[in-house]
């Protein structure tokens, strides 16, 4: 696996994130392995019965807490179905035909200020458009949006984590603040935004996540985790890849223009193509529950030896590298850590950035059409970038956060009077103490 022929394109770079090898055994003791080119990556994503999810604090999660285990960290065929049956609120048609005129205007509201205004910090837009569109599609529509986004960003507050590190890397002090910084924001989102939309859905059916999820007997914590689970995947990281696509969009003009002359499909696959370079979430990890054969190719033992077949054994923890898995050059070609909208082949256009397999994220629809819907609008208008970005680091999802991304904008001239026209003379008028007072 030879990196880096080509020149890297990437805005968000860690220096803590080794490029080879494609494959290894990262500790001495064969407990966990980190995947880092795209064929094993995607096989052991595929691997359906012999892996189950060990990302999100999924293995800390009792089973038996919930009636229906969340969408999310649950694995098997009940996972399944509850895959196909929510599928159906995200598929582009029915996004496109149920909420399309609702995401346009959330767009165009956005856009219009900032054109008045002169200015737009699009990852707070972001954020607060992302939560908009979301709420409707999920069915949290009995609270104030604004105050529902600050709520969902209170719960990425939490101590480092590491879950290569016994204990996760974090102190017994950590885990107490973890389990406060967790629960505080939750019972508030619970109170504040679902308690109020289930309520809702008893009285009235809507035909939403939430009214599928009161049909099929889930109970109200089932039904709280789940819309924690949209929310944050959902709303939170779509915002992160709207400021990303922006940034890339913005300082490179040939792809721009490219971008506003395209039709609607032409667009999305611009902004796959993005995404797979920059993906939002850039680790993914699975537990093996029995042997998993990652085919050939050329691997590495923690030893240093050599050889070109490997099996990850049942038990051990795999790190699936996505940020690493999507610039694989034997896939994506020498200039694969470069955005080209022209990109042939047969791999997937996003590659691994929304997963793959049981698990690959039923959003990928809307996150595509909200962010398109946003940036067509947006960079229509000719803004430029007032400063220079930002980047942070979330352990929780092992992705980027983007902050401080300002536009600027031509604010449009108000008309100048004619010199022959005449001024309107104003006319006095009685006031009141109160309008004294209160002009």
């Amino acid at each position: 696996m030879q990196r880096r022929s080509g020149a890297s394109e990437r805005k968000a770079l860690r220096d803590d994130e080794p490029a080879a090898p494609p494959a290894e055994a990262a500790s001495s003791t064969r407990s966990m392995w980190r995947l880092r080119a795209f064929a094993p990556a995607r096989r052991v994503l595929r691997a359906r019965g012999r892996s189950t999810q060990a990302g999100f604090t999924a293995e800390k999660i009792p089973r038996g807490l919930f009636r229906a285990h969340p969408i999310l960290i649950s694995d098997g065929p009940a996972h399944d179905r509850q895959r196909r049956e929510v599928a159906r609120f995200f598929a582009p048609a029915v996004i496109a035909d149920r909420y399309g005129e609702q995401i346009v205007q959330a767009a165009q509201s956005i856009v219009d200020e900032a054109v008045v205004t002169g200015r737009c910090r699009l990852d707070e837009a972001a954020l607060h458009f992302t939560v908009d569109v979301t709420s409707q599609v999920v069915g949290l529509t009995e609270s104030d949006t604004d105050s529902m986004a600050a709520r969902l960003v209170s719960f990425f507050r939490q101590p480092p984590v590491d879950l290569a590190a016994e204990n996760w890397g974090r102190t017994k002090r950590q885990w107490m603040q973890a389990a406060v910084n967790g629960i505080v924001p939750l019972l508030r989102f619970f109170a504040h935004d679902v308690r109020p939309a289930i309520r809702a859905h008893r009285r009235e059916h809507r035909g939403d996540v939430i009214s599928h999820l009161l049909d099929s007997g889930h109970s109200t914590g089932d039904i709280l985790v789940e819309c924690l689970t949209y929310g944050t995947a959902g709303m939170v990281t779509t915002r992160e890849f709207i400021a990303m696509a922006c940034w890339h969009l913005l300082e490179n003009d040939e792809l721009r223009s490219e971008y506003l002359a395209a039709d609607q499909p032409r667009r999305l696959s611009i902004l796959e193509e993005i995404i797979r370079v920059e993906p939002v979430v850039g680790h993914l990890y699975r537990r093996a529950t029995s042997a998993i054969d990652i085919g050939d190719g050329h691997s590495t033992t923690s030893a240093g030896d050599e050889h070109d077949h490997a099996t990850i054994p049942a038990g051990d923890l795999i790190d699936v590298c996505v940020r690493e898995a999507n610039v694989d050059p034997d896939v994506y070609g020498a200039n694969a850590e470069a955005v080209c909208p022209h990109r042939s082949g047969t791999a997937p256009a996003a590659g691994l950035s929304f997963g793959d397999g049981a698990h690959a994220c039923p959003g990928m629809p809307l996150a595509l059409f909200e962010t398109d819907v946003l940036l067509h609008r947006l960079l229509a208008c000719e803004p430029r970038l007032l400063t220079e970005p930002t980047i942070e680091w979330d352990d929780l999802i092992e992705g980027y956060r983007i902050r401080t991304i300002d536009l600027g904008f031509v604010v449009p001239a108000r008309p100048a009077r004619a010199s022959h026209e005449p001024r309107t003379p104003r006319v006095a008028r009685a006031t009141s103490p109160s309008e004294e007072a209160n002009p």
